[in-house]
C-alpha cells in the first residue's frame, strides 16, 4: 500500500515537472521569437520614428509617425508588443509625458475599435489585415472629442482632420515597405514602391537623429546619403534618383529643410546611378558630381547643398559594405508557397503520366523487338523452312511444266526420283538456272547414264535426244524462275518486319525519353524560387496563371511555358502575354522572345498556353532559288526552311531520284516526315533512319530513295550542325574564305542500316551557308572535281545578299549547260547576322 502511495506520489511529482519544463520552453520559445535577428531593426525603426513629429512642431501633441508602424505591424501579423512599449518610450522621449498620454489614449481607442469594428483579412498583400479606418476613427475621436468641452476653433477641427488623414497615409507607406526593414536578407526581391517607402521610413526614422553631429556633421544626413549610394550602386538609375526625390522629400517636409535639397538628393541619386556600371567608385564619383552641380547653378558654388564631408564619410561607408550584398528590386516574395494550387495536382498527375509513358514505351519496344527477332528466324531457321517450302512449289510447278512428255528420255528419271530433282534444286539455288553439264552430272551422281549420249560434241550424239535435253532444261529453268516469285514475296515480308521494327523501336524511344522529361520536370527544384517570385510579382499586377515551367538547356537556353486562364477576349487586347513575359524577363534576367502562343479561346479549350525562350544572339536571312529540269513536268527536289520548337533553325533539301513526279514522291515524303519527327521530339539520327525504313518500305520491284541534306543552326549558343545522307557538299563562307563540307555516304532508301556524316561547326556574325541539290554540282563539266566551281564562284562573290547569291548560282548553273537546265536544282542561302 505504502508503495503504491510513493509510486503515485512520485508520478504526479514527475508530471509536475514536466508541466514546469513545458511552460519555460513555451516561454523560451516566444522570448526567442520576439529577439530574432529580423525583428531587431523593426524595433530600432520603431522607437526613432516614434521620436518624429510631423513639419517639425512637437506642439501637435501627437505622433502621426508612432501609430502608424504600430499599425502597419500589427496589419503585417507582426507581433507588437515591443514595438508599442518602444513607441510609448520614443513619443515619450521626443514629445514628453503630455505627447505621451495623447498617444496612449489614442492608441487604446484604436485597439477597442479592432473589437467593435470587423476589419478584413487578406493573405495575398503585404496589408494582411485592413485597418485604415480603425486609425482614421480612433485619431479623429481623440482630436475632437475635447473640442465639445472647451471653446470650439475651426482650427483645431481641421489640424485634427489633418492629423487622421496624415496618420493614415503614413499607415498606408509603412504596412507596404515594413517587409524591406524587417525581412531583408530572408527575401529575395521587393518591388519598387516597398523599396521606396522603405527609403521613407529610413529617412524619417534618421530625422531622430537631428541633433547628434560627430565633429560637426549630420549622422542624420550621412546615413541618408548611404542609403542612397547603395540604391543607386545596386539598382542603377531610375531606383538611385526615386531613392534621391523620397529621401529629399522626407529631409524638406519632416525638417522643414531647403526645397532644394529635394532637387540635390534626386540629381545626385541620378547620376549615382548612372555610374554604377562603374562600380562602387562610380556611384560615389556620380553622387559628388551631381552635388556640384547644382551647387553652382544654386548659389554659384558658394555654399554645397550637401556637406562635402558626410559625401565622403558616407561614401567610406559604402565602400566597406560587402559585394555580396544583395537588394534586388522586383515584387515581393514571401516566404510561403506560392505555386497555383493546381501545380500539385499537376505534379502528381505528372507521375502517373510517367508510369503510363514508361509502360507504354516498354510495349511498343517489346513490340520492336518482337518483329526484330521475327526477322532473325527467318534469316536462320525460317530461311531452311521458306527453302523446302519453295523447294515443293518448285516439284509442283516442274511436274505440271512437263505433263504429256512422256515420250521425253528424261521424263521418267526426273518424275520417280526425288533425289534427282532434290539435286537439281540445290544447282539452281547456287547458280539460278541449270546447265545441260550440270543436269548430266546430277544423272551420273544417282548412276543414271544417257545411252548414245556424249558429253563430247562428236557426230555420235543422237538429234533425238539432244532435243529431248534441251526441252527438259528449259522446263526445269522455267519452273524454278517461277517459284522465285514466291521466294521474293517472302523475303518483302521480312524486310517489312524489320523496317516495322526500327520504326516502333524509335517511337518507344521518344516515349521513353518524354517521360524522362517530364520526371525531370517534375523533380526539377532549381528555379522553385524564381517560379514563386514570377508567380507573386504577377499576382500584384492581377494577373493569375495556372502553372509555369522553366527548363535550362544545356546550350543555356532558357525554355518557359505558362499555363493561363483564358482572358474573355478574341482579339487579344486584354491579353497578358507582354507582361508575364517581361516579368519573366527580369526574374531570370535574360532577355526572352515569345516562341509560341496558344490561344485556349480560339481553340475552344479552357486555357492558353505561353512559351518564352531566350532571345537569339543573331538573326538568320534565307534566300532560296529552284529550277525544273528541262521538259520534267516537277521538280523532284524538295526543300524547307523553318524554325523547330527548340528555338532552333532547320534548313533541308531533299533530292528524289531521278526526275519528276517519282522523284517528287520520294523527297517530299523525306522532307515532310523529317519535319513531323524534328518538331515531334525525335532525334535527328533517329529521325533519318525512320525515313529511311520508311523509303525502303516504300519500294516494291523499283528503287525509291532520296538524299537528305539538313542543317540545324543553333543561333544562341552559336553552332550549327550539318547531317548528310547521300548529299551534296555544302559551302561555308567566311569573309573571303570558302570551306567545303563533304559526306560519303549513301541516300536513304538503299540500304537497311546506314552511317550519317555529321558535322559540328561554330558561327559568327557575316558566316554564309550555302546548300544546294545534286543539279547544281553536276551542272559543270569543266572541272573534275565539280565541287570546286561553286566554291571558286563563292570566293570570287561580294554581294552579301542573301537571295542574289541564290538567284546568281541558279543562273551560273544553267549558264554551264548552255542556259538548259541539265537536272533539278535547288539552292538555300543562309546569313548570319
Amino acid at each position: 500500500m505504502f508503495q503504491n502511495i510513493k509510486r503515485d506520489f512520485n508520478k504526479k511529482e514527475s508530471q509536475v515537472e514536466d508541466v514546469k519544463m513545458f511552460k519555460f520552453e513555451q516561454v523560451k520559445e516566444i522570448f526567442k521569437k520576439f529577439f530574432e535577428k529580423k525583428n531587431i531593426l523593426l524595433y530600432i525603426v520603431s522607437l526613432m520614428l516614434s521620436m518624429v513629429s510631423f513639419g517639425g512642431n512637437s506642439a501637435l501633441g501627437l505622433a502621426p509617425f508612432a501609430l502608424a508602424i504600430v499599425a502597419a505591424t500589427l496589419s503585417n501579423r507582426i507581433p507588437i508588443g515591443i514595438v508599442y512599449i518602444l513607441s510609448c518610450i520614443g513619443t515619450f522621449v521626443g514629445f514628453g509625458a503630455n505627447g505621451l498620454l495623447n498617444y496612449f489614449i489614442t492608441s487604446l481607442v484604436f485597439f477597442a475599435s479592432l473589437y467593435i469594428f470587423k476589419t478584413k483579412i487578406q493573405d495575398e498583400s503585404n496589408e494582411r489585415r485592413k485597418v485604415g479606418k480603425n486609425i482614421i476613427i480612433s485619431t479623429l475621436i481623440v482630436q475632437i472629442v475635447p473640442l465639445a468641452f472647451g471653446t470650439f476653433y475651426l482650427y483645431d477641427l481641421l489640424i485634427g482632420i489633418m492629423q487622421a488623414i496624415v496618420t493614415y497615409i503614413f499607415y498606408k507607406i509603412f504596412v507596404n515597405s515594413i517587409t524591406v526593414i524587417r525581412d531583408h536578407g530572408y527575401k529575395s526581391v521587393f518591388s519598387v514602391e516597398e523599396v521606396m517607402g522603405a527609403c521613407m521610413m529610413l529617412a524619417i526614422a534618421f530625422s531622430a537623429l537631428t541633433p547628434i553631429h560627430v565633429f560637426n556633421f549630420s549622422v542624420k544626413n550621412i546615413l541618408c546619403i548611404l542609403v542612397v549610394l547603395i540604391l543607386g550602386w545596386k539598382n542603377g538609375m531610375l531606383v538611385g534618383a526615386t531613392g534621391g526625390i523620397t529621401t529629399g522629400i522626407v529631409l524638406g517636409i519632416v525638417d522643414v529643410g531647403d526645397p532644394i535639397m529635394i532637387a540635390a538628393f534626386a540629381i545626385c541619386g541620378l547620376l549615382a546611378g548612372l555610374f554604377s556600371r562603374f562600380g562602387k567608385p562610380g556611384v560615389i564619383i556620380g553622387f559628388v558630381l551631381g552635388n556640384t552641380i547644382l551647387t553652382y547653378v544654386s548659389n554659384g558654388n558658394i555654399v554645397p547643398i550637401i556637406v562635402f564631408q558626410e559625401i565622403l564619410i558616407a561614401s567610406l561607408g559604402l565602400l566597406f559594405l560587402p559585394k555580396k550584398v544583395e537588394f534586388k528590386i522586383d515584387d515581393i516574395l514571401s516566404g510561403a508557397t506560392l505555386l497555383p494550387e493546381t501545380t500539385s495536382r499537376t505534379l502528381e498527375g505528372s507521375k502517373e503520366t510517367i508510369r503510363k509513358l514508361t509502360n507504354i514505351s516498354e510495349t511498343i519496344s517489346e513490340i520492336a523487338k518482337s518483329y526484330t527477332e521475327t526477322a532473325a528466324t527467318v534469316v536462320d531457321d525460317e530461311l531452311t523452312k521458306i527453302e523446302k517450302e519453295n523447294e515443293e512449289i518448285f516439284v509442283k510447278e516442274l511436274y505440271t511444266n512437263i505433263e504429256g512428255m512422256e515420250e521425253n528420255i528424261l521424263y521418267e528419271e526426273i518424275s520417280s526420283s526425288d533425289e534427282i530433282v532434290s539435286d537439281l534444286f540445290k544447282v539452281l539455288l547456287i547458280n539460278s538456272r541449270v546447265t545441260k553439264k550440270q543436269l548430266l552430272e546430277v544423272f551420273e551422281n544417282h548412276n543414271n547414264y544417257i545411252v548414245g549420249f556424249s558429253s563430247e560434241n562428236d557426230s555420235n550424239t543422237n538429234q533425238n535426244i539432244e532435243n529431248d535435253i534441251s526441252v527438259m532444261l528449259k522446263k526445269i529453268n522455267y519452273s524454278y524462275k517461277m517459284s522465285k516469285i514466291n521466294f521474293r514475296y517472302k523475303k518483302k515480308i521480312e524486310e517489312n518486319k524489320k523496317n516495322v521494327s526500327e520504326q516502333l523501336q524509335g517511337v518507344s524511344d521518344i516515349i521513353s525519353e518524354l517521360a524522362d522529361n517530364i520526371e525531370e520536370n517534375s523533380d526539377n527544384k532549381e528555379y522553385q524560387k524564381e517560379k514563386e517570385q514570377i508567380i507573386q510579382l504577377l499576382r500584384q499586377k492581377q494577373i493569375k496563371i495556372k502553372d509555369i515551367i522553366i527548363k535550362k538547356e544545356e546550350s543555356g537556353r532558357f525554355k518557359i511555358i505558362v499555363y493561363t486562364n483564358n482572358c474573355q477576349d478574341i482579339n487579344g487586347d486584354e491579353c497578358d502575354v507582354k507582361t508575364i513575359g517581361q516579368v519573366i524577363a527580369r526574374v531570370l534576367n535574360e532577355k526572352l522572345t515569345l516562341s509560341n502562343q496558344s490561344c485556349g479561346l480560339r481553340k475552344g479549350e479552357d486555357e492558353c498556353i505561353f512559351t518564352y525562350m531566350s532571345k537569339d544572339k543573331h538573326k538568320l536571312q534565307i534566300g532560296i532559288a529552284k529550277a525544273t529540269k528541262d521538259g520534267s513536268p516537277v521538280s523532284g527536289d524538295t526543300s524547307i526552311q523553318t524554325k523547330l520548337d527548340d528555338g532552333k533553325y532547320l534548313l533541308a533539301i531533299s533530292d528524289g531520284m531521278g526526275s519528276g513526279p517519282e522523284a517528287r514522291k520520294s523527297s517530299k515524303i523525306a522532307i515532310k516526315m523529317l519535319e513531323r519527327l524534328l518538331t515531334s521530339g525525335f532525334s535527328k539520327d533517329k529521325s533519318i533512319k525512320l525515313i529511311n525504313s520508311s523509303l525502303a518500305a516504300n519500294m516494291q520491284d523499283e528503287d525509291m530513295y532520296a538524299t537528305l541534306d539538313i542543317a540545324i543552326l543553333d543561333l544562341f549558343s552559336e553552332n550549327m550542325e550539318f547531317v548528310k545522307n547521300g548529299a551534296c557538299p555544302t559551302y561555308v563562307k567566311r569573309n573571303k574564305d570558302v570551306q567545303i563540307l563533304n559526306s560519303i555516304s549513301i541516300p536513304t532508301g538503299i540500304l537497311e542500316n546506314i552511317d550519317l556524316a555529321v558535322y559540328d561547326k561554330d558561327i559568327q556574325s557575316g558566316d554564309i551557308i550555302v546548300m544546294c541539290s545534286d543539279g547544281i554540282i553536276e551542272s559543270n563539266s569543266e572541272y573534275k572535281n565539280k565541287e570546286l566551281w561553286l566554291k571558286y564562284l563563292l570566293e570570287e562573290m561580294n554581294n552579301e545578299d542573301v537571295q542574289k547569291i541564290a538567284d546568281i548560282i541558279i543562273s551560273e548553273a544553267i549558264d554551264n549547260d548552255y542556259g538548259k537546265e541539265k537536272d533539278d536544282m535547288t539552292v538555300i542561302v543562309a546569313k548570319v547576322c
